[in-house]
């Protein structure tokens, strides 16, 4: 075993919370910006000190922040570490898996850090958390082993049974065993603390290679919750291996972290660009979906806090939920993505006015565009007869005009087909040519 100490010196910078002459109702998000982020806010949870604690990828730092929304920042003592999942120990300090390091941090709440290598080399550790006998767990994606470390300093690891599984998430169990997802191999996995693994396959999703199992936690109805990513669902496994799971209502939502809140229900972020979303669900199974005030926030990691809400992680921020409440029903707009021809047509004759109109996302569908053409000089709208119009598949519109000038209009228009309705709101895209 390899370990570095380090004390550092860390700046506090006090941020101050959004004024307010009463407390936030249910389902408010405040969201605090972390000064030196630039991207991947990671792993986040509750410290044994009352407050919350997180990994800065990119800053390769871990941070606290209080729940009145102060935040410091420790640098971490090895440079470009791979600072990733965060858990509270047993031993009253908070630990991490530095996955481009290959190591397991640990730092106590007064900032001072000690680092332990792991004995397989590039073994890229993942998810962490602390077991039920007192020692720190971790997953190896790369190594494809299941790690144990005791507080002071001493390793285990196990190999999982089967190759390419990629362990990811890890969570104790109330079963008293540890619990983790098969990222690579589409499964659950269980191992006692003496290291007896037992694997739980995941059911086939259609159009899905596999559902991309990610976060996991322990819930309150005595099961295990857990993301599944590409399958776009929440999923949930008894102690003796009963599989269920719950199709999420937003379309590709990405669901990543997942954590047991204070409130009976399990909370989840959405972590696709287009989805942007916390994400709620009963241990009935019944799914709630609130959206985050700042567009493109990627939410990664949530934990319950010490104060009595949720907290998670943005590639920026770290954000706060208050528990209960009801959603906040925003649509997304459909988007039209056109490919006006170059260069700009300005003559009479045969012209292409767009090369391609298209829409991106699977909620929605494009209509045919259509194209308006009047004579220049003329004051009503919506005249087809001084020019002839073809519209090719991909939405290439060409035009051919007479000897008149004349102005020509394509509009194009997306809508959300029938089961998106509720999500997804219709959008009309125009462009107006004059040709001479």
């Amino acid at each position: 075993m390899n370990a570095r100490f380090g004390l550092v010196f860390c700046a506090v910078l006090a941020l101050g919370t959004p004024a307010a002459a009463d407390a936030p109702e249910p389902g408010t998000i405040t969201e605090f910006r972390v000064p030196s982020a630039t991207g991947d806010l990671l792993g986040i949870t509750a410290g044994p000190d009352e407050n919350l604690w997180f990994t800065d990828y990119e800053a390769n730092q871990i941070g606290r922040i209080t729940p009145a929304g102060t935040i410091t920042e420790y640098p971490i003592p090895t440079a470009n570490s791979g600072a990733k999942a965060i858990t509270a120990g047993p031993d009253g300090n908070v630990w991490f898996t530095e996955g481009w390091a290959n190591q397991i941090g640990r730092i106590t709440p007064g900032g001072v850090f000690t680092e332990f290598t792991i004995p397989t080399a590039g073994s890229e550790p993942a998810g962490i958390t602390t077991g039920p006998d007192g020692n720190l767990w971790f997953t190896e994606y790369f190594a494809n082993e299941i790690g144990r470390l005791t507080p002071g300093g001493v390793f285990a690891e196990f190999a999982l049974p089967n190759q390419n599984s990629g362990p990811a998430g890890i969570t104790a169990g109330p079963d008293g065993n540890l619990w983790f997802t098969e990222n690579g191999g589409n499964r659950i996995g269980r191992i006692t603390p003496g290291g007896a693994i037992t694997e739980f396959p995941l059911p086939y999703r259609c159009c899905v290679p596999d559902n991309e199992p990610l976060g996991i936690t322990a819930g309150p109805d005595g099961n295990l919750w857990f993301t599944e990513q590409w399958a776009n669902r929440i999923g949930r496994i008894t102690t003796n291996g009963t599989i269920t799971d719950y199709l999420i209502p937003s379309y590709s939502s990405g669901p990543a972290g997942i954590t047991a809140g204070p409130d009976g229900n399990l909370w989840f972020t959405e972590n696709y660009i287009d989805a942007n979303r916390i994400g709620r669900i009963t241990p009935a199974g019944e799914i709630s979906e609130f959206p985050l005030p700042v567009k493109d926030s990627w939410p990664g990691a949530i934990t319950a806090g010490p104060d009595g809400n949720v907290w998670f992680t943005e590639r920026r921020h770290i954000g706060r939920i208050i528990p209960g409440g009801t959603p906040r029903a925003v649509k997304k707009t459909c988007p039209v993505y056109a490919d006006p021809h170059t260069p700009i047509p300005k003559k009479l004759g045969n012209r292409t006015l767009t090369d391609e109109i298209t829409t991106s996302t699977y909620s929605c569908t494009l209509r045919k565009p259509v194209v308006l053409c009047r004579p220049l000089a003329a004051t009503t709208a919506g005249e087809k007869a001084f020019c002839s119009a073809t519209v090719g598949k991909r939405g290439r519109v060409r035009v051919k005009t007479g000897r008149q000038a004349v102005r020509v209009t394509v509009i194009a228009r997306a809508k959300p087909k029938h089961d998106f309705a509720d999500g997804w709101q219709a959008n009309t895209w125009r462009k107006t040519w004059v040709l001479r």
